[in-house]
């Protein structure tokens, strides 16, 4: 059993559709624990956005890695919020770099929903 799961820039390079497979299985995972933070490379809402980010980093974007699959954070947390993730939200952003999270709902002993952080 898990009382975390944490991801660190990894889930950038699955599909879109595997992303949010993923997530689904993340909530399954252990109920009333905080079973999702990920510190993630998300995509800039705007191509010079994008650029900005590039240049802030001094990469040159030829040498972006092509395995990147970058998905905004807005959909991201929708996706978490829809799955029934509760607290979901963005706790920092710089740029392409996002720290969110979410909760699932644990069950009191009396059935009302509550959410337990570990």
């Amino acid at each position: 059993m898990f009382d975390c799961i944490v991801s660190s820039f990894a889930i950038h390079h699955v599909t879109h559709a595997r992303k949010r497979a993923l997530y689904e299985e993340v909530y399954m995972a252990r109920p009333g624990r905080r079973v999702r933070c990920n510190l993630e490379h998300v995509a800039s809402p705007t191509s010079p956005l994008h650029a900005q980010f590039l240049r802030a980093l001094d990469v040159d974007p030829s040498g972006e890695d092509p395995s990147n699959k970058l998905l905004d954070v807005e959909t991201q947390l929708g996706w978490l919020r829809a799955i029934g993730f509760a607290d979901v939200d963005c706790h920092w952003k710089w740029r392409e770099l996002a720290l969110f999270a979410g909760v699932r709902p644990a069950r009191s002993r009396f059935g009302d929903p509550q959410a337990v952080e570990c």
